[in-house]
């Protein structure tokens, strides 16, 4: 048998409180407090602040005087062409042909064109003006305002 030293039961027991010190900091389990709860002088959550925030304009889609009077500009990446029949009158429509699913491509003589197949819509009311094409081009809802024109 091995003989128990003064220097031995002096690291067990400093050991053993280490261990008891160190569970006793463990972070196991809910808190005890509520972190939730923000200070005193600070409101809890931006929610109950008194001012209502406005959500973010939508990015322009382009400045009105980008469209001609009696033609349209194509935005391939929205799948939007808007067009401008008579002056100040803005119309935006589905880019999408209801043809084959192509895009159109382009806005010329009071037509939008589809490069497909050779379907031609009205800049109007998107309707059907030469075929294949089926059925007209959606409406889709566009503000004006400061000269700026956004999707709905």
């Amino acid at each position: 048998m091995t003989d128990t030293t003064r220097r031995t039961m002096m690291l067990g027991a400093g050991g053993a409180g280490l261990a008891a010190f160190l569970t006793a900091c463990a972070s196991y389990g809910t808190p005890t407090t509520d972190a939730s709860a923000a200070p005193e002088d600070e409101p809890a959550d931006e929610a109950s602040s008194a001012a209502p925030k406005k959500k973010p304009a939508k990015k322009a889609l382009a400045d009105a005087s980008d469209i001609e009077v009696g033609g349209g500009k194509v935005f391939e990446a929205q799948k939007i062409v808007v067009t401008q029949p008579v002056e100040g009158d803005f119309k935006a429509f589905s880019a999408v042909c209801t043809h084959a699913g192509c895009t159109v491509a382009t806005v010329q003589n009071k037509t939008i064109n589809c490069p497909c197949h050779g379907s031609k819509f009205s800049i109007e009311d998107g309707s059907v003006t030469d075929g294949p094409a089926p059925e007209p081009l959606k409406e889709k809802k566009i503000t004006v305002d400061g000269g700026k024109i956004r999707l709905a």
